[in-house]
Parts: C-alpha cells; structure tokens; sequence
C-alpha cells in the first residue's frame, strides 16, 4: 500500500536559470533577468510580462523554458507545456526544458510523458540530478520500485548533498518493506536539509508502522513544527497505520 505518492508530486524538481534583476530593463537580457527575479520572489504575473517581453524582443529557448515555470507556477499547466515545447524546438538539446516539461506532465498525470521527458533530459545531460530524482519519484508511482531505486540512487552519486532523493529513495524502500532502509535515508536528507519537514514526517511514519511510537511522535512534533500545513496529511496517515494495527488480546 502506498501512503506517500502525494509527498513525491511535491518533490519534484524543475530546472532553472541563474539570472540577475534590472531596476529600468531595456534589452532582452534586461526583461529576461528582471524576470528570474521576480519569479524567485513569487511575483508570477510579473515574471510571465517579463519573458514575454523578452521573448518579443529576441525569441530565445531560456525565457519560453522560464515562462512555462512561472506559467506552470500559477497552474497554466498546457500554457507551460507549451512554452518548453517551444523552447525544444528551438534547442533540441535543452536538458533543463525537457526535464520541466516532464514535471507539468507529471501534473497532468502523464506519467509516460514524463518519463520520456526525463529520459531525454538525462540523455542530454548526464550529471542532471534532478531529472534522474523526477523520473524515480514517476517511475515509483507507477510501480517500478526497482527502477525508481536506481534513478534515486544515481541522483545521490551525482550530488550527495541533494536531500530530496534520500527522501523519496526511503519512500520507496517503505513500499518494499525494507524499513530500516528508509529510517536511514530519512535520516540522511534530515541531516542534509534539517528544515525538511517531510522527511520528519515520513519517518515518523515509518517508526510508527515498527510500533516505536513515542520515537513517531518527536518526528511529527518536529515536521509540525517546520510545516504545520501537513497536519491534515500526517493525520490520515496515522490514523490509517494504527487501523490497520491487530489488536492486542
């Protein structure tokens, strides 16, 4: 039984452009930057003018790829597909594009799509830890643990210090039973990113199905603390485990 598929959609990862703001913009890069800019600070609409105006000035496959994030942002998820699959068009070989592509289509609930998509991200670059971290997580929801173990584990040797795959190798580990596996992995991308809440959250979890329940609650406490939003969740979840406890005589 699967509880976590909901935490995997979250964690997925889209691939961004390092870029610089500009008070008065007045070139392409001016709009382009000032867009980034915006977009890091959460000002979709502005961010969306931005590459648009840059786009308009000189069409270029960075501001389509960072247009359809911010699209993708405010959930204009067909408007976001579409600005990465111009930004393909015009570099085939754009990693970063085909990797955030995957992750709208993940959202659509296409996960062939994604996986293609990561796939072909991969292939045109190698080293791109979160393209092998993205397609794990779809590749799990379908229900290639296998698989999905291999692309964790390439992400982490890739870059060691990415918490997210420890995070969603431990959930797949929970799926097959191996729980001392997945405690340890929670615990890894705890000590990497120390205010990551889900992972608290879902080694409670796990710590809970082992019956150490006094442990389960310290990491709830402490998710909690960091995100209280996943009440909610972690309340379902729990509720689940101890109803499927046997009863004691």
């Amino acid at each position: 039984m699967r509880h976590f598929s909901l935490l995997l959609l979250l964690l997925i990862s889209l691939s961004a452009t390092v870029a610089y703001g500009q008070a008065s913009p007045s070139s392409a890069e001016d709009y382009y930057n000032r867009g980034n800019q915006r977009f890091d600070n959460g000002d979709n609409d502005g961010a969306i003018a931005d590459f648009t105006r840059s786009i308009a000035l000189d069409p270029h496959p960075e501001a389509y790829s960072d247009r359809g994030r911010a699209r993708g942002a405010k959930g204009d998820l067909d408007g976001a597909i579409a600005d990465f699959t111009k930004a393909i068009e015009m570099d085939p070989e754009y990693a970063g594009a085909y990797n955030n592509r995957g992750t709208a289509r993940v959202q659509k609930g296409d996960n062939d799509g994604a996986i293609a998509d990561f796939t072909k991200a991969i292939q045109f670059d190698p080293q791109l830890a979160r393209a092998y971290s993205n397609r794990g997580n779809v590749r799990d929801l379908k229900g290639d643990h296998d698989g999905a173990m291999a692309d964790f584990t390439k992400a982490i040797e890739i870059d060691p210090q990415y918490a997210s795959p420890y995070n969603n190798r431990g959930l797949t580990r929970q799926n097959k039973g191996d729980y001392e596996g997945a405690i340890a992995d929670y615990t890894k991308a705890i000590g990497i990113d120390p205010q990551f809440a889900t992972a608290y959250a879902n080694r409670g979890l796990v710590k809970l199905i082992q019956g150490k329940d006094a442990e389960a609650q310290h990491d709830f406490d402490a998710a909690l603390k960091l995100d209280s939003s996943l009440k909610p969740w972690m309340d379902a979840e729990t509720n689940k485990i101890k109803q499927g406890r046997k009863p004691t005589k």
